[in-house]
């Protein structure tokens, strides 16, 4: 891995004890168990946001709209016709 940003961290001694001891049972250092602690974190924070939950009614609801027949509106039939006359099949 290249070094390409520094991040500083300051902690209080027995942040640093503590760490210290998680990263010695891991057989790494300090950096690097802090580096991959922070990532893990980061990751399954962002997983987390970005998965959408809804209640019983609103996946009923959502299921629903899925499953009926979907009928385009006006102006998607009008853009379709223009796809269709622009572009030439083979």
């Amino acid at each position: 891995m290249s070094t390409t940003a520094r991040f500083d961290l300051k902690m209080d001694p027995d942040e640093k004890a503590v760490v210290a001891k998680a990263a010695a049972l891991m057989g790494t250092t300090m950096a690097g168990f802090v580096r991959a602690a922070a990532k893990e974190k980061a990751k399954e924070l962002l997983e987390r946001e970005a998965r959408l939950t809804l209640s019983g009614r609103d996946f009923t609801r959502f299921a629903r709209a899925l499953d009926s027949a979907f009928a385009p509106n006006p102006a998607l039939r009008e853009a379709l016709n223009r796809a269709r006359r622009r572009v030439r099949r083979a």
